[in-house]
């Protein structure tokens, strides 16, 4: 191939100009921004209050949390969500914002408030992970032979997978969807009472 260049030098030189002016019409179709969108970092914070209503995890937990979240660095707002027995509250930085410094400044500010949290969140423990607005991978599991069902999956899911890859090198946050499996239960207050307990010994 190079011989047939050097035996033709005009034929190449002609090659490399209509390559140097196609790359020049390229640059001008480039699409160019003075404040390019860039996607700033996230950090989420999140928690698990088993068996409390949505209310009751945004005034005993969500709202403790965001009461610790003032003088990080670059933070530019944060929105939260409580549902019942969960809560999580997305933190959005500046684009100039380290991100493992992000994360480990708002890990200091939770520990402030770990102590004003219930027993019970401080047992299961609140998680500060950094996250992405897009997916990097999706995964869909499936009964080959239908012997499970939707919540069997889903139970499986929790149980057997997400613990595994959540300790995976660069994984930073696994999110669920789909069926899992729920139990709901009514307590007797008097025998509650006759054993001096309360619903969260239970």
């Amino acid at each position: 191939m190079a011989q047939y260049f050097i035996n033709r030098p005009v034929f190449a030189w002609v090659i490399a100009l209509v390559i140097m002016l196609a790359g020049i019409l390229a640059i001008q179709e480039l699409p160019v921004s003075q404040y390019p969108s860039v996607a700033p970092p996230t950090v989420t914070i999140q928690a698990t209050y088993p068996g409390a209503s949505a209310k009751t995890v945004e005034d005993s937990v969500t709202q403790v949390i965001e009461q610790q979240l003032t003088g990080i660095d670059y933070l530019r707002y944060f929105s939260s969500n409580s549902s019942d027995g969960r809560m999580s509250i997305t933190l959005t930085f500046e684009p100039e914002a380290d991100p493992d410094t992000a994360q480990v400044q708002t890990q200091n500010k939770i520990q402030a408030a770990i102590s004003r949290l219930p027993q019970a969140v401080q047992t299961m423990g609140v998680r500060v992970t950094k996250t992405s607005s897009n997916f990097l991978l999706v995964v869909s599991l499936y009964s080959s032979d239908g012997t499970l069902n939707q919540t069997d999956i889903g139970d499986l899911a929790v149980t057997q997978f997400r613990d595994p890859i959540s300790r995976l090198n660069g994984v930073g946050d696994i999110q669920l969807f789909g069926n899992q499996y729920a139990m709901t239960i009514w307590l007797d207050p008097d025998k509650l009472l006759s054993y001096s307990m309360t619903p969260l010994d239970v």
